[in-house]
């Protein structure tokens, strides 16, 4: 059997349409398959539309996404655990490719998510360019992801401990019982937290995620507006106001500079001297790229940790070149952070 397991709060307004898609899911790919939502301290329809689509009702009240994920797994039946968040919309072939993973012995794994509806020009962007990376990487979010129940039961499942990340700390522990698979074909999923999400909340979380990352990672204060908050009556609007808008271009021109970044390695420093204006944006580029690039350094360490728990072969050699990959760019990141406020310092100091 399948088990299909949705954490829901208060989600009356696309619960249902998610619970469609996952019973043509099912009857497409022929095997018996069962749904349990896990009702996380709901205060409106959510149970009851869950019970209209012969859905399984389990009522909790953590209202942190690992624990209700973790409620789903631990009450569900199924030998083959999919994990599907409520505003997500699956489709038979990616279900199909899991289960044709799954048979060929991989523990666990999941999709890319391509986000639906209007959202902010730079999070488009970045939704596009994160279909390739989390391939390239081996992980994925935790909109769409899948396991063995053996391999659930054996990693402990999600771990409890952490507010937000939880599917990374799931990947790696999945990780170190077999191979873990990222499948090409994506699932749809609501843009709606990062629709209502201003740029300059999305900044300040990103500098809370550099200056603390542990406590980003294990306090729910720290990521309360990000992922916990919802306001569901306007959660198909983005904010007009003349402040978002200000902030959302601002994360626009840092995306265009991270992702113009690589090229500047391609371009002779002769071409662009510093007193030019294309020297200039080249400067500027590069202070932006050395700071983003210090987050790294936790990236480095989280995969270094786990680096030796591995029992496959080829997942040591993915991780392995993922924690020098990242270790490289964020010394190379350090050094250039150094010699910025070095110069800044000398600057400041000649008045």
């Amino acid at each position: 059997m399948i088990s299909f397991i949705v954490p829901a709060h208060n989600e009356q307004a696309v619960l249902g349409r998610t619970l469609q898609a996952i019973h043509g899911s099912g009857r497409v790919v022929g095997q018996p398959y069962e749904i349990v939502v896990v009702d996380d301290a709901s205060t409106d329809a959510t149970a009851e539309i869950a019970r209209e689509h012969q859905a399984t009702v389990v009522t909790v009240n953590h209202r942190q996404i690992a624990a209700t994920r973790n409620s789903g797994g631990r009450a569900a039946h199924g030998d083959r655990l999919f994990f599907v968040d409520a505003d997500t919309t699956i489709n038979p072939r990616t279900v199909a490719l899991a289960l044709r993973y799954m048979d060929r012995g991989a523990v666990g794994g999941g999709a890319p998510t391509v986000f639906e509806g209007a959202v902010p020009l730079y999070i488009r962007v970045v939704s596009f360019l994160g279909i390739i990376v989390v391939k390239l990487a081996g992980f994925t979010g935790g909109a769409f992801m899948f396991c063995t129940r053996e391999a659930f039961h054996a990693t402990g499942g999600f771990d409890e401990r952490f507010y937000c990340a939880e599917e990374g700390a799931f990947a790696l522990a999945l990780k170190r019982q077999g191979r873990f698979i990222v499948v090409w074909k994506p699932v749809l999923t609501s843009a709606r937290r990062l629709r209502t999400l201003s740029g300059r909340q999305f900044l300040i979380f990103i500098a809370r995620a550099v200056l603390s990352p542990i406590k980003t990672l294990t306090q729910r204060s720290f990521v309360e507006k990000i992922w916990y908050d919802s306001n569901r009556e306007n959660d198909d609007k983005i904010p007009a106001s003349v402040g978002a808008k200000m902030s959302n271009g601002i994360l626009l021109l840092i995306v265009i500079a991270l992702l113009t970044g690589p090229v500047w390695y391609f371009i002779p420093r002769s071409l662009t001297p510093p007193a030019s204006p294309l020297g200039k944006f080249r400067l500027v580029d590069g202070i932006l790229l050395w700071h983003a690039g210090l987050i790294l350094w936790l990236i480095a360490l989280v995969v270094f940790v786990h680096l030796f728990r591995r029992r496959q072969w080829i997942e040591w050699v993915k991780l392995a070149a993922l924690c020098a990959f990242c270790s490289w760019q964020a010394w190379g990141s350090t050094l250039g952070v150094i010699w910025f406020w070095t110069w800044l310092y000398h600057r400041l100091a000649r008045f």
